[in-house]
């Protein structure tokens, strides 16, 4: 482990939950981004709040060297052990850090992924630590009218409509949703979801996923 800043004193929940199993301790990727990610730059990653290994073992057994961030060493412990489970545990650094104080590297990571965290107030470092080329991946809990049961209970932590895609409009986005779904544990979410390239030319290569264009 690396310890890169003094933790948040609200970590302790976060600890909390992944100790006692009430945060899932074996989540799946984002569908968004396993279906994207043979199209995506090889190379080094960052996995921002990456929790108990969401992206950030999928990426690793993907091939990708993985800067796995989070404020919490029960879920950075988590995420030790799936991918020592996997084999790939020596693609992975785990960097227990205080996210909202990290010292982000400019121009470093091929890909960068945040899942279910609401870094608005860091993006511009995030997406300054993005290689030429390289790709942002994002998805969150949305503010909505319809009855919902996963995500924060109030709207102070989901993004507003909108709000993740004008965020990333400096760069070039490739995907955008935001919908509302059943996820893997029955539970009604509304989420966005992007995925955008640091490309900033008026004309522009775009990948193809299963004859779709990613921009589609």
């Amino acid at each position: 482990y690396k310890h890169a800043t003094s933790r948040s004193a609200t970590m302790t929940d976060w600890d909390e939950r992944f100790r006692t199993g009430q945060y899932p301790q074996d989540p799946e990727p984002s569908e968004m981004l396993r279906r994207y990610v043979d199209a995506l730059p090889d190379g080094r990653a960052l996995d921002v709040a990456a929790g108990t290994g969401r992206n950030a073992v999928f990426l690793a057994d993907q091939g990708y060297r993985v800067d796995a961030l989070d404020g919490s060493r029960p879920g950075l412990d988590i995420t030790r052990n799936r991918a020592a489970e996997r084999g790939v545990e020596d693609r992975l650094e785990l960097i227990q850090t205080d996210i909202p104080s990290h010292a982000f590297p400019e121009q470093v990571y091929d890909l960068v992924t945040i899942s279910f965290y609401r870094a608005l107030d860091r993006l511009s470092d995030i997406k300054a630590s993005l290689a030429a080329d390289g790709v942002l991946f994002v998805e969150h809990h949305l503010r909505t009218s319809d009855s919902v049961s996963s995500g924060p209970s109030g709207d102070r932590y989901r993004f507003a409509a909108n709000e993740l895609l004008r965020s990333t409009l400096d760069l070039t986005v490739l995907s955008y949703e935001e919908k509302t779904e059943t996820r893997s544990d029955g539970r009604k979410a509304a989420i966005a979801r992007v995925v955008a390239r640091k490309t900033s030319a008026p004309q522009q290569s775009y990948p193809v996923i299963n004859g779709v264009s990613m921009n589609q």
